[in-house]
């Protein structure tokens, strides 16, 4: 049985969190497990999420209304125990400090590139191998 990954998605868009499935695809390198993705348009779906367990890397739009996946990432850091990783898209490249701020792992810029999506995701997937093995 091939190993999944499950990712979650945070855009009160759904244009955007389509942009992040189709730059997976199912898998988003080759030695990337294949991804299982959890939609959530809110930021009460993510906590509900979160707290149910089995999230490997969270992938929360910096542009969300009517919470910013940047605060919803600092507030997931301090509320969650054991948070997974959190890739943040951001509105510009100008922002990456914001994302320092939220505490995320990776952040890209909006729209979603797929090649520099992908290898971010990827490199998330892969250090999550690493810490759980």
């Amino acid at each position: 049985m091939q190993p999944t990954a499950t990712v979650l998605v945070y855009s009160d868009d759904s244009t955007t969190r389509e942009q992040v499935r189709l730059a997976t695809g199912r898998r988003p390198a080759p030695d990337a497990p294949v991804v299982e993705f959890v939609e959530c348009a809110t930021p009460d779906a993510v906590i509900r999420e979160l707290d149910k367990g089995g999230i490997d890397v969270c992938v929360l739009d910096g542009e969300a209304v009517p919470m910013g996946g940047m605060g919803l990432c600092r507030q997931i850091k301090d509320e969650v125990f054991r948070c997974p990783p959190v890739l943040l898209l951001i509105g510009r490249p100008q922002d990456a400090w914001l994302a320092t701020w939220s505490r995320a792992e990776a952040a890209v810029t909006l729209p979603v590139d797929p090649v520099e999506f992908a290898s971010a995701l990827a490199s998330l997937l892969r250090q999550k191998r690493l810490q759980s093995a």
